[in-house]
C-alpha cells in the first residue's frame, strides 16, 4: 500500500472515531436532558407533588428540635432535602441552579424524647433519632412564574401525613422573605448542604 493511501485510511479512521465520540457525547447529553424531571403544574397553577423524590440527590438534614427551642421550634423536624438529579448535574458544572430546579424537603419528626433537651438514649448513644414523617415543603425555580418571590416558588404539601397531591404557591410573607434574608445563595440555604455549598 502506498504511503498516501495509508495516510488517507488513517485520516478516515480518525474521523470515524472522532465522529463516534461526538455522537456518543451528544447522545449522553440528550439522555441527561431527557432524564431531567421538571415541575408539573395543574391548569390552575398548583404544583403536583413531585414523583420519586427519594431517588434524587440527597443533600442533607438540618434539625432544630423542640427540645432545644423551649418546646416550640418553628421547624421542629429533620428537613431531609433532595435536589432533582438533572438539576444537580447542571449545578455541579455551572455553579448555578437552572430554571426548573426542584428542591424537595421531606419533614420527619424526632423519636419521642426521654431527656429534658428532647434527646433520647439508644444503643449508639444519646442523641436525636428520626421518627414519623410529617409532610413536605417543595421549592421550584421559575423566574417568570415566580417573579414576585425572587424567581422561586414555595409550596407546602402539609406539615403532617399524608402529603397533599398538589399545592398552591405560598405568598412572600410565608417563605420567600426568610430565604431572601438568610439563604446563602440564590434563595437556597446552601450553607447547610455540603454538596451545594460551592
Amino acid at each position: 500500500m502506498k504511503p498516501t493511501s495509508r495516510n488517507a485510511l488513517t485520516v478516515i479512521a480518525t474521523l470515524a472515531i472522532a465522529g463516534g465520540i461526538l455522537a456518543q457525547s451528544a447522545w449522553r447529553s440528550a439522555a441527561q436532558q431527557e432524564a431531567r424531571y421538571l415541575p408539573e403544574f395543574t391548569a390552575s397553577g398548583e404544583l403536583i407533588l413531585p414523583k420519586n423524590f427519594n431517588e434524587w440527590v440527597y443533600v442533607g438534614s438540618p434539625l432544630t428540635p423542640d427540645g432545644l427551642n423551649n418546646g416550640k421550634a418553628g421547624f421542629p423536624e429533620y428537613h431531609n432535602v433532595y435536589i432533582e438529579r438533572g438539576s444537580y448535574e447542571i449545578y455541579k458544572r455551572t455553579n448555578v441552579f437552572p430554571e426548573g430546579t426542584i428542591l424537595f424537603k421531606e419533614l420527619q419528626r424526632v423519636l419521642s424524647p426521654e431527656n429534658p433537651d428532647g434527646s433520647r438514649t439508644e444503643t449508639s448513644g444519646r442523641g436525636y433519632f428520626p421518627g414519623a414523617l410529617n409532610g413536605a415543603d417543595v421549592t421550584v425555580k421559575d423566574s417568570k412564574r415566580f417573579a414576585d418571590t425572587n424567581g422561586w416558588g414555595f409550596f407546602n404539601f402539609n406539615h403532617f401525613e399524608p402529603k397533599l397531591a398538589q399545592a398552591k404557591a405560598q405568598p412572600n410573607d410565608k417563605c420567600a422573605y426568610c430565604h431572601t434574608a438568610s439563604a446563602k445563595k440564590d434563595m437556597v440555604w446552601t450553607q447547610f448542604y455540603r454538596l451545594l455549598d460551592r
